[in-house]
């Protein structure tokens, strides 16, 4: 599907001291601030597009949006980071 080494660390993570760490499934991949896996990104396959599941690995919120779809897995996977960091206002 989609794997993080394809896929460029965001500026406004680098910022943070983020980085990005595929999970154990290819569809996975854990945000890290300051070395702790904050947050978890999945993408998954959706009539016929992606969507990325976002969520607090802290406590499982969902963060994001359910309407989202996107053509591609790295679509999805791109605007997940981006839904993230949308909202935690980074």
């Amino acid at each position: 599907m989609t794997t993080t080494a394809t896929h460029a660390v965001p500026d406004w993570l680098k910022l943070r001291d983020g980085a990005l760490k595929p999970g154990v499934r290819s569809e996975t991949t854990f945000v890290l601030v300051g070395g702790q896996p904050l947050y978890k990104l999945e993408v998954r396959p959706a009539a016929g597009t992606f969507a990325c599941a976002v969520s607090n690995t802290v406590n499982g919120k969902r963060l994001d949006d359910p309407a989202a779809a996107f053509p591609t897995a790295d679509a999805a996977l791109a605007g997940g980071l981006e839904r993230l960091r949308t909202v935690l206002g980074w």
